[in-house]
């Protein structure tokens, strides 16, 4: 630390992001990544991309990634803002709508980011713990801002759509931010349909999960157009070139492909399933996840020595040194191959 930090950022934690080991052969399901590429017509975008162009800023309005998002999901091309991935729209969000002097509410066990920027932006947020059995409780979450990631991470429990209503209504002056990073890979758990009805939603989403471009860096937020026109207000002063020429081709490209779209995530969801029972089935304790991973811990092993044991056969996956969720371990859904050599390790592993 030099002697010219300042010093209201000295206690700042800054997010500890998953590995990205270059190992060859390594089974990598420890960062939610799709295991399967994005659409064809990203690729095929990208590679016909005029690359003399790349000496020009990219376009600060992103037109065209916007319309096709407003397009994708019905609503306005002013009702959609995009940025360099979820994260960054997150903390415009954070930036722009959640003062000191407010309340702000989000869950002790949840996406590790939503407490860096509280402390970036010098709020003292409200930690509401989590039930027994790791869902939300809506009642928790009265008389101020919320955050809250549905599904939520690294549990991947869901809120019904009632539930988020019950949320919105509690609070009808103050945001409710709804970080729906895993909401494709759900059953009718995202808050889009409340949109119309409540001028107090922002939904989050990022294209690195389902749509497969972690690496292209892309994320987008749909609300009503004054509140994406507070989050522009504050794109525009740190910077309107935030997505760069190639990821603005490939995002469009994705979400022209739905039924690529939809193929991956009913293979997703189909070796989620699997992955599952199978670790039912050697003595786990899952938990009903509605995004790409599992969350899972078992009796006879603590989620380090697992983790460990994984690692030694080649295989990475998430586990959090945290209170109440130290003995899970987070698995991403990956190829039916890679489920089968992980259970297979867990097997040997477990063995008497």
């Amino acid at each position: 630390m030099s002697r010219f930090l300042n010093p209201r950022l000295e206690r700042i934690l800054p997010y500890t992001p998953g590995e990205q080991p270059k190992v060859p052969g390594l089974i990598k399901l420890n960062t939610n990544e799709n295991p399967y590429p994005p659409a064809p017509g990203v690729l095929d975008v990208i590679n016909r991309a005029e690359v003399e162009k790349l000496r020009l800023y990219s376009d600060p309005e992103a037109s065209s990634l916007t319309a096709a998002i407003a397009a994708y999901y019905g609503v306005t091309q002013k009702q959609v803002i995009v940025g360099n991935g979820s994260d960054e729209i997150l903390a415009f969000a954070f930036a722009a709508f959640f003062d000191p002097k407010e309340k702000l509410m989000f869950p002790d066990i949840t996406y590790g980011f939503y407490s860096v920027y509280a402390d970036l932006f010098s709020l003292t947020p409200e930690i509401v713990p989590l039930r027994a059995d790791f869902t939300i409780d809506p009642s928790d979450y009265k008389g101020g801002n919320v955050v809250i990631a549905n599904p939520n991470a690294p549990t991947g429990l869901a809120l019904t759509l009632s539930q988020i209503e019950e949320i919105l209504q509690a609070n009808p002056g103050h945001l409710v931010l709804v970080d729906e990073a895993y909401a494709d890979f759900g059953e009718n758990c995202s808050a889009l349909p409340l949109l119309p009805k409540y001028d107090n939603l922002l939904i989050v989403r990022t294209c690195s999960k389902s749509r497969s471009l972690a690496g292209a860096r892309l994320g987008y937020a749909i609300s009503h157009e004054d509140v994406i026109a507070d989050l522009q207000k504050v794109r525009f002063s740190f910077n309107p070139y935030n997505v760069n020429r190639l990821t603005l081709l490939a995002g469009e490209a994705s979400f022209a492909d739905a039924a690529y779209f939809q193929s991956c995530i009913a293979k997703i969801k189909a070796t989620r399933a699997r992955l599952s029972a199978g670790l039912v089935s050697l003595g786990f304790t899952v938990l009903d996840s509605q995004a790409n991973f599992v969350f899972a811990a078992h009796e006879a092993e603590s989620g380090a020595s697992l983790l460990a044991k994984l690692r030694s056969r080649n295989i990475l996956v998430r586990h959090f040194a945290k209170p109440r969720i130290d003995k899970f371990l987070r698995i991403t859904v990956g190829t039916d191959e890679e489920t089968n050599a992980l259970l297979s390790a867990l097997a040997d592993i477990l063995q008497p």
